[in-house]
């Protein structure tokens, strides 16, 4: 890469490799360092054999010139970050971020291109590319978020009419966009189980954990408008003899809010590293998520990830969990307790904390043994290279959608 001009990518630093990988370009809502979940499992492994640009949104600084700040992931992921300064908005800021990618893929200019978009907002500055192959990963259903812009929609069908391909993560999401587009898979949240299966081997508490008294309810995730905070507060109240070890950074929802009960400790985000050595200082795992519309399409990554690491967890009936891992319609038993309201969770984490582990653990085993992170990837990578990239004229829908 050659030295960068002034106001357009910053550092200069070499991307291209001698046998010309492709390169994967993903387009997301979500910063690199936040929370290590489905685009980081996905991305780390597409870096083995492609080259990775994970373009993040933009951070304001007052009075510089825009910049794209670029760092790589020990797993070779390119983080790029767009630097703008502060008080840019509108199609000012949009014509930005445009110029400064621009100038990233033009020293890339004959390299196969994959577009993998996260969310439908970057082709407010991306509407303009001509990758080989795109792919639409919808993880969530963004426009029921908080926050959520009124563009959202519009342009998610833009990008529904763009894409190669549409993987989801969850059934409900699947559900809920299969007949929207002609390849539209489903790819349920998976598993890193060794990396969480360290947890069921006995290690030194981490410090602010090792003052906590037993038994000890932990939840790890973010904490934002899809917690039901007041579910949280319930338990604690009708529990003070359990302890709650609540890990995650707090977005969308004021702090102050949060219940402030004696045995309640909201410990802070913690790096995906740290995870197993607190999971293993646990003797249950809850998922109180609130049922709302940011929830009616979740399929938590966490839940398998409890799981991995030994613990038993109870959930709210969010729909993927009940289908996906709660008690069968047979009759038969689940891999997660489901309850609905502070008594009877209270009761299903007491059950579970009285179980035996032995056959559930066996059962938790036989499940795990079928998924992996390795394993999705493998699946997605083989659909994208059978998918061959058509040639498409935009529509005047598509057209209004970016214009408005």
């Amino acid at each position: 890469m050659t030295d960068a001009l002034p106001g357009s990518v910053a550092q200069a630093m070499t991307l291209s490799q001698p046998a010309r990988r492709p390169m994967l370009l993903c387009l997301s809502h979500l910063r690199w360092n936040f929370v290590f979940q489905r685009p980081q499992h996905l991305l780390t492994r597409a870096a083995r054999d492609h080259e990775v640009i994970f373009f993040e949104e933009p951070l304001f600084e007052p009075g510089i010139v825009p910049r794209l700040d670029l760092n790589t992931t020990p797993e070779g992921v390119t983080v790029a970050v767009p630097m703008l300064p502060e008080g840019l908005q509108g199609t000012a800021m949009m014509a930005a971020q445009r110029s400064l990618l621009d100038a990233l893929l033009a020293q890339e200019a004959g390299r196969p291109l994959i577009a993998w978009f996260y969310t439908p907002m970057a082709l407010e500055f991306a509407a303009h590319l001509r990758p080989d192959l795109t792919v639409y990963d919808c993880m969530d259903e963004l426009s029921a978020f908080r926050g959520a812009p009124p563009r959202m929609l519009d342009l998610e069908r833009v990008l529904l009419g763009r894409a190669d391909l549409v993987f989801t993560g969850g059934r409900s999401l699947y559900e809920a966009k299969r007949g929207r587009h002609p390849r539209v898979h489903c790819f349920p949240s998976s598993i890193d189980a060794a990396h969480f299966a360290a947890a069921r081997v006995t290690q030194p508490d981490p410090a602010d954990q090792a003052a906590l008294s037993r038994p000890r309810i932990g939840f790890f995730g973010v904490v934002d408008e899809r917690m039901d905070l007041e579910l949280v507060n319930a338990l604690g109240a009708a529990r003070p003899d359990w302890t709650f070890a609540m890990i995650g950074p707090v977005v969308k929802i004021d702090p102050g809010n949060l219940p402030r009960l004696p045995n309640i400790h909201w410990l802070g985000g913690k790096g995906y590293p740290e995870l197993p050595r607190y999971l293993g200082g646990w003797d249950a795992g809850f998922m109180p998520f609130a049922l709302n519309e940011s929830t009616r399409f979740i399929s938590p990554t966490k839940t398998p990830e409890f799981l991995a690491a030994g613990l038993p967890v109870v959930s709210t009936p969010i729909t993927d969990v009940v289908r996906d891992w709660g008690p069968k319609e047979d009759g038969g038993s689940g891999l997660v307790e489901i309850a609905a309201d502070p008594t009877t969770f209270a009761a299903a984490l007491q059950v579970v904390l009285d179980r035996p582990r032995g056959p559930w653990l066996k059962q938790v085993d036989r499940r795990l043994a079928q998924l992996s992170w390795d394993r999705t990837w493998a699946e997605m990578r083989g659909l994208m290279a059978a998918r061959r990239t058509a040639v498409r004229v935009p529509v005047r829908e598509e057209a209004a959608a970016l214009s408005a």
